[in-house]
């Protein structure tokens, strides 16, 4: 499961109700942050004990990587994020969440192979959800007249960015809108 879009709109608790709903249910979950993932995979490279460190998140069924392209990662974070992902393809579930759409991935990991040969692996037997809207924390704000409306922002034009993506045809995709009746449009 890929849920994509900007910041506030739910991605992240989306993932934490599903990977609670998994411990519900008998499963082991893990959550972590893309960059702690990195940079905790990267000390334990350079400490020599890359591999016992990678069962930590190989281990349960479903592995939640949040905030994917909030930082970039470097060289060693991409090939080690690479190297997870190929583990578990076929193994275990993947949740992840990100802000940037596929297209923009490339940059996220320094080089558009590695973060093609990622995504070919995540995409294959995932479902994309990309969810638009306003964020939850600066809706009260904005309503005060306390942040800019979003037209000023570009909120708007990065949202249409990341719903026209395209996906391959073999991963589902589904778009929540930012009203119930979009998100129920959006589902049907």
């Amino acid at each position: 499961m890929i849920f994509l879009g900007p910041p506030g709109v739910g991605k992240t608790h989306l993932s934490v109700a599903l990977a609670e709903e998994a411990i519900r249910s008998g499963l082991g979950a893990y959550f972590i942050t893309a960059h702690d993932l990195a940079a905790d995979l990267g000390r334990a490279y350079r400490e020599g004990r890359l591999d016992r460190r990678m069962r930590v998140y190989l281990a349960p069924k479903v592995l939640v990587i949040d905030e994917v392209g909030y930082l970039p990662l470097d060289d060693l974070g991409a090939t080690i994020f690479f190297q997870l992902v190929s583990a578990r393809y076929e193994r275990g579930s993947i949740i992840l969440t990100s802000n940037k759409s596929y297209g923009d991935w490339g940059s996220i990991f320094g080089d558009s192979i590695i973060a093609t040969a990622i995504l070919d692996r995540l995409l294959h037997h995932s479902t994309t959800i990309n969810i638009r809207g306003e964020s939850y924390r600066l809706k009260d704000r904005r309503k005060a007249g306390l942040v800019p409306p979003r037209e000023q922002e570009g909120v708007e034009a990065a949202a249409r960015s990341l719903a026209s993506d395209s996906v391959p045809p073999k991963t589902r995709q589904k778009t929540l809108g930012s009203t119930p009746s979009e998100a129920k449009e959006a589902h049907r």
